[in-house]
Formats: structure tokens, C-alpha cells, sequence
């Protein structure tokens, strides 16, 4: 794709991306110019034709920020997300900020050993030995509480998984009542 079939295609919309961010229709007008320059000269540097939209308007944030930096507002756009940089939901971390109270619920040994090698990054090896265990037994007690916990995120949540077995989605059960866990606690309301 040549520059001149890019600006065709996305000047409108780049233009409407500057106009959102700065009122003066003088000042979007250069800073378009400083777009098209900058997309000229960069076209190299553009990896995946897919990318091109998104790498567009990155430029063109890039531009309104050097704007207000000339003018000595910088604060005021750097601090707002933009579309392109905004994350994807992660449920795996979402349900990772609930894992606490789902240990703590586990029995006394079990909520140990998960809050050592799970919570606090302790090597199995590790805790086998300051435990005074083999490190195959601890393995084995590790593996036992992982399948508690897995028993109590099931009687919590519904899980729903993609064709390749990642966590995709999960819904709280509302009958759920483990040791002080309540539905709340599990879930999108907590997390």
C-alpha cells in the first residue's frame, strides 16, 4: 500500500482523531500535515499491513503529543487511554486476584503450602526442605491442594473454555457458600 492509498483511506478519520483532541482547526490541519510527513517517512518501519490503522493513529497521538509538549500541556493527553493501547480482558487475572480467599477456605496444611509455592513463589524444593519432607511427598501434598482449590474455584464458578481449553469466560454461581466465601467474593464482583 503506498502512502497516497493510506491517506486516502484514513485521512477522514485521522482528521476527526485530531479534531477531538485539539479545538484550534488551524492547528489540526498542521498537525494532519505532520501525520502524512511522519506516515511518509515511516512507512518502512510498518511491519504488518494489518496493522495499519492502529499504527496510523499511534503516529497521529504521538503528533498531538509533541503538540502539547511545544505548548506546555503535555499532562492533559498523555494521561487519557487510547483505543489501540487498551488491553484485552485477561480472565486469568481476573480470577488470580481471587485466589486468596479460596486458599484460605482450603484446610489449614493445604492453605500453607498453596500460599508458599503459589502466593509467595517458594521453589517445591525449596519448602521440602525447610519442612523436612522429601521433595517427592511435597509434591505430592502440593498436587493434593491444587485439586482442593480446583474444587472449590468449580463450586464457585461455571467455566467456560475455548476449542483449545483456555479460560475464556466464568460466571458465579449464586448458590455458592464455602467457609465465609460467599457468591460476592467469587468472581466479577470481587475481582
Amino acid at each position: 500500500m503506498t502512502t497516497e492509498q493510506i491517506w486516502n483511506e484514513y485521512r477522514s478519520s485521522l482528521k476527526a482523531f485530531l479534531h477531538s483532541k485539539v479545538a484550534n482547526p488551524a492547528d489540526v490541519d498542521d498537525l494532519l500535515q505532520d501525520v502524512l510527513l511522519k506516515t511518509h517517512l515511516a512507512m518502512n518501519s510498518l511491519n504488518k499491513p494489518s496493522s495499519i490503522k492502529a499504527w496510523l493513529f499511534q503516529i497521529a497521538h504521538h503528533t498531538v503529543i509533541d503538540y502539547y509538549r511545544k505548548n506546555g500541556l503535555a499532562k492533559q493527553i498523555e494521561s487519557q487511554p487510547l483505543w489501540y493501547e487498551s488491553e484485552q480482558r485477561n480472565v486469568k487475572i481476573e480470577l488470580a486476584k481471587c485466589i486468596k480467599p479460596f486458599i484460605q477456605a482450603l484446610p489449614e496444611k493445604s492453605a500453607h503450602l498453596l500460599d508458599e509455592v503459589e502466593l509467595e513463589g517458594k521453589s517445591q524444593k525449596q519448602l521440602a526442605q525447610e519442612l523436612e519432607i522429601s521433595y517427592s511427598t511435597l509434591k505430592s501434598q502440593v498436587q493434593k491442594a491444587r485439586t482442593e482449590l480446583h474444587s472449590v474455584f468449580h463450586a464457585c464458578c461455571e467455566y467456560e473454555l475455548d476449542k483449545n481449553g483456555n479460560l475464556i469466560e466464568y460466571h458465579p454461581k449464586a448458590d455458592f457458600d464455602a467457609k465465609n466465601i460467599s457468591a460476592s467474593k467469587c468472581g466479577k464482583q470481587a475481582c
